[in-house]
């Protein structure tokens, strides 16, 4: 594969459909749990009013932000409950920190391992894997993606906190038009609608 050179790139590559097979170590029960998931990722230009909300919303220029994208899923969890689904969308703003873009400031409309709006940090490292770093009140969450083929990307999360726990998600391209459909966007607001659970 050719080299991603930062991360609004590597963003431009997950652009598409994807089908996401994930397991999920929830330390403190000592128990596993499979899921899966269909993932939607578009990518957006720097002058996307959401982008341009979301650097508003916390106290930074607009015109700092490189670009971003906007992510939507449906999916399951082999502990949810009768007519229970993980439904949810978020938006992503890229602030490099750097000449290269490949470290910086991520802000999210909401976060990983809470609802809450939050600011963390990303970093490409010497394999093209991007790593999104965000520290919370209560907890600390790290995100790994990477590449192993265009249509198969690897994502590890860790959680440590009140809540430890630790996943590995194996994300294939959907090359046809098939598979359930996501809801379709809300209308923006000021207050950024937020997702009942984290992609």
């Amino acid at each position: 594969m050719e080299p991603i050179p930062n991360a609004m790139a590597f963003f431009d590559r997950s652009a598409g459909r994807w089908r996401s097979q994930r397991t999920s170590h929830h330390l403190l029960h000592r128990r596993t749990e499979a899921g899966t998931s269909h993932v939607e990722v578009v990518t957006l230009v720097p002058e996307d009013e959401r982008l341009v909300a979301i650097a508003r919303l916390h106290g930074e220029l607009p015109e700092a932000v490189r670009g971003g994208c906007h992510v939507r899923w449906l999916g399951s969890m082999a502990w949810d409950r009768a007519g229970e689904d993980h439904q949810g969308e978020t938006v992503f703003a890229l602030i490099p920190t750097d000449d290269h873009g490949r470290r910086g400031k991520l802000l999210r409309d909401r976060g990983y391992a809470e609802t809450t709006t939050v600011a963390g940090q990303f970093r490409m490292d010497d394999e093209d894997g991007l790593e999104l770093i965000t520290t919370y009140e209560t907890m600390h969450s790290r995100e790994r993606f990477w590449f192993i083929s265009p249509q198969v990307r690897l994502r590890t999360s860790t959680v440590e906190g009140l809540s430890n726990t630790a996943s590995l998600s194996v994300e294939t391209r959907i090359q046809d038009t098939g598979g359930p459909e996501l809801t379709p966007n809300p209308p923006l607001d000021t207050t950024l609608r937020q997702a009942a659970l984290g992609w």
